[in-house]
């Protein structure tokens, strides 16, 4: 039998996914590679959004894969001009890896992506959210994709008090994977719609409380709106002043 507490908390998940994907329905980005389940697309647009803004992803994106259409075109490309088709983006250690990973991929799984988040992880340069990404973007596999946006979301929302470490970061892995449906475009979704909150209104600088779809199920939110709310409310001196 299920304790208050974790009744209580199923629920808090339930009204947060509900309110959370109707507001992505709403109001999530058409970005290019959201219009696709090709892993190798969905990849190296992972990799480029490493502390890099979508902005300035886009045009790259777009032209990287016009010059290296597939693992196999950019395993087969020199160095250098995959260097070069990189200049501008920063952090060039990503396209080193990325160039890495496809001769990988190409020498010891064929040419193709493997299909799990544990398989993804053991190829260069990929670690646990870009795995998770790819499982999840390409292959709609019910994996988890923790990110600096999706983290602080569920910090904030579930876990406003959780001190930083190793013991914090499963803790919140365990609150992305509770999150994440067993179907495959529903984890997709939930994964997206995580990520852009994050990114567009429960950004790191500022909390859009104000204008959050999740507010009433966020542990941060809902109290910060109510005191928000009691501060403008009019005092009883000031109601007696209205009076006279």
């Amino acid at each position: 039998m299920k304790s208050a507490t974790a009744t209580a908390l199923i629920a808090r998940r339930r009204r947060f996914k509900r309110r959370l994907l109707g507001w992505f329905r709403q109001h999530g980005r058409d970005l290019p590679w959201r219009r696709t389940r090709d892993p190798y697309q969905i990849l190296v647009s992972e990799v480029m959004l490493q502390q890099t803004q979508v902005a300035r992803v886009e045009g790259y994106w777009h032209r990287f894969l016009a010059r290296f259409p597939t693992l196999d075109t950019l395993a087969a490309a020199p160095p250098r001009r995959v260097r070069e088709s990189w200049a501008g983006l920063g952090y060039y250690r990503r396209a080193a890896n990325l160039h890495r990973l496809a001769r990988e991929v190409v020498t010891n799984h064929a040419g193709q992506l493997p299909r799990t988040a544990a398989a993804l992880r053991a190829l260069p340069g990929v670690g646990p959210y870009t795995a998770g990404a790819v499982a999840s973007f390409a292959y709609e596999l019910p994996e988890p994709a923790v990110d600096t946006n999706v983290s602080r979301v569920l910090r904030r929302v579930f876990h406003p008090r959780l001190r930083t470490g190793a013991a914090a970061e499963r803790t919140l892995a365990a609150t992305a994977k509770a999150l994440v449906p067993r179907r495959g475009n529903d984890a997709w979704i939930t994964n997206q719609a995580l990520m852009e909150l994050g990114a567009l209104i429960c950004t790191a600088r500022v909390m859009h409380c104000d204008r959050c779809p999740v507010r009433p199920a966020c542990a941060t939110g809902a109290p910060v709106q109510a005191r928000a709310s009691a501060a403008s409310r009019p005092t009883t001196r000031s109601r007696s002043r209205g009076k006279t």
